[in-house]
């Protein structure tokens, strides 16, 4: 028996099988040809001052803290105000018992109308005198002994008007008064205390010039002085204020070693309290930008420093850069790459231009 198979019309779909497995083969030959993106370790770039910024704990004073006192003595008949009260100018901070300077006052007063009668008996005696000399019935003698005796007249009228004015003076100095818009930091007298004439009886300190005094080491004094300065306040760290130096201490302290150095704060309000803990940042405007970053990243065959560089899409470039200075692990460069530019740090001499890279971790230096 013998079978007839119709092998005409099925010869063109077995070829086009095999035709399109052949060529799916070759595809999947070429991708396992092509290599997976290279993981490679990067660190972002970030330009800082080659000479860093120092920072030192302060606390804000002050500039004049006055001591005020009564300018007559006295016995204290009260105190008006409290640690911590703020006073304007003018404000009565205590007042003495007046009963003995109003008596001083009522003693002088009438010392000077008595003056007052005084000379004019004694001006009334030279007219008279005068007039006598003149029609030639008193002598020069007569005239000078009345004339003597009005000057001494005017003269204690005079002295009487200004033991007056002192003694006013003195009835207006028994209520101490501020003299400046300030705080009261301290309170040294109470009712009843006798104090004598200058004595501290109240310490204010000035709201007008605040300042941030911190301790210096030696290493720094040049940077105080010459460098640019800035306070920032823990309870607001994010508001900065421009420091300047004012004051710097001529010996060190004996147990720390360092000087005690006094900034004012010209743009400082009344949300910077006394008291207050600051933070004085000390940089050098004349130090150079350089970015840190591991000696591993550079790439050089002889010709010039270089880093690779990979961009969002994987892609590596070769840049030169400007090296400021080498370190035990690290190299300093000025320039040559961008701010935030993603630098490869590790395998760099494996690595070719033409392939992409896959970033498996970030670094900052």
């Amino acid at each position: 028996m013998s079978w007839n198979v119709p092998t005409r019309g099925l010869l063109p779909p077995l070829a086009a099988v095999g035709l399109a497995l052949a060529l799916s083969g070759c595809g999947q030959k070429e991708a396992a040809k092509a290599p997976p993106p290279r993981p490679v370790l990067v660190a972002s770039v970030h330009y800082a001052a080659e000479a860093p910024e120092r920072s030192f704990v302060g606390t804000i004073r002050p500039r004049i803290e006055a001591d005020i006192g009564f300018r007559v003595a006295g016995k204290i008949a009260k105190r008006l105000v409290e640690v911590g009260q703020s006073v304007e100018v003018g404000q009565p901070l205590a007042q003495l018992d007046e009963v003995d300077l109003k008596l001083q006052a009522e003693q002088a007063e009438a010392e000077r109308r008595a003056a007052t009668g005084v000379l004019a008996q004694a001006a009334a005696a030279e007219n008279r005198a005068k007039e006598l000399r003149a029609k030639g019935w008193a002598t020069d003698a007569q005239l000078d002994q009345a004339k003597a005796s009005a000057d001494e007249a005017r003269a204690r009228l005079n002295r009487a008007e200004r033991s007056v004015e002192l003694t006013n003076n003195s009835l207006s100095y028994a209520t101490l008064v501020a003299d400046t818009r300030g705080v009261v930091t301290a309170t040294l007298i109470d009712a009843g205390q006798v104090v004598a004439a200058g004595q501290t009886a109240i310490r204010v300190a000035r709201f007008a010039e605040k300042e941030a005094v911190v301790a210096i080491p030696e290493t720094l004094i040049g940077r105080a002085k010459d460098g640019t300065a800035t306070v920032t306040l823990w309870s607001d760290p994010n508001r900065k204020y421009a420091a300047k130096l004012r004051e710097i201490a001529p010996n060190a302290d004996a147990a720390t070693r360092t000087y005690l150095a006094k900034f004012s704060l010209p743009e400082a309000g009344d949300e910077v309290a006394l008291g207050m803990t600051a933070t004085l940042t000390l940089a050098d405007p004349n130090t150079q930008r350089v970015a840190r970053l591991p000696l591993s990243a550079l790439f050089n065959q002889g010709t010039q420093p270089s880093f690779y560089v990979v961009d969002d899409a994987g892609q590596v470039t070769l840049q030169p850069v400007a090296v400021k200075a080498y370190e035990t692990t690290d190299v300093l460069i000025s320039g040559g790459v961008a701010e935030g530019a993603k630098v490869v740090v590790l395998g760099v001499q494996k690595l070719d231009p033409a392939e992409k890279v896959r970033v498996v971790s970030a670094l900052t230096f």
